[in-house]
């Protein structure tokens, strides 16, 4: 083998490994972001669900991320809290979290960002594929939050929604628009 290959072949090797550490960088940053986002909690006196940024962060992951390493973002994130880091809103941590009240919402943020990932990197209208993707991953977690929470509750569905769907929808809209302005940059 001549030196020139041996070059090259140490050279792609460095390059993949470079490009490899990058990508698990920029999937725990997005794990940390949403972590850091979830402390930001305002309670509302009518539902144990608190409003937070996190979604923001969930949905920007599918989509600047791409929806395979939004989607490891938030398992990544997910994984974190449930082994004991203190990730979620009010610094909270454990299974029991995933088991609580927002724990339909939580375990949604992987295939939140997987949707929103997916549906924004349709090609064409730029712009309208990212606000239909950080809209759809929103109301897929607004819906699976209120579903677990009417299960875990046994409360009906339609008491369930003024608690879990309703009071989230007008700021899960303004994050959309916020998504498509970072969105817009970012890539």
């Amino acid at each position: 083998m001549n030196s020139s290959i041996h070059t090259t072949v140490r050279e792609t090797s460095r390059t993949g490994v470079g490009e490899a550490a990058a990508r698990v960088a920029r999937i725990v940053a997005f794990a940390v972001f949403a972590a850091i986002s979830a402390q930001f909690a305002v309670t509302l006196p009518y539902t144990p669900v608190p409003i937070t940024i996190q979604t923001l962060f969930v949905v920007l992951a599918g989509v600047v991320l791409g929806p395979r390493d939004g989607f490891y973002a938030m398992v990544t994130y997910l994984a974190a809290g449930a082994m004991g880091a203190p990730v979620f809103a009010g610094l909270s941590f454990g299974p029991a979290v995933l088991a609580g009240p927002t724990g339909g919402y939580l375990m949604a943020f992987p295939a939140a960002a997987l949707l929103a990932g997916a549906i924004s990197s349709i090609r064409g209208a730029r712009i309208l594929a990212v606000a239909a993707g950080a809209a759809s991953g929103s109301l897929l977690i607004l819906v699976m939050g209120t579903l677990y929470l009417s299960l875990i509750t046994g409360l009906s569905l339609a008491a369930t929604i003024p608690l879990a769907f309703t009071p989230f929808v007008a700021g899960d809209l303004v994050k959309t628009a916020v998504a498509m302005v970072i969105a817009g940059r970012a890539r």
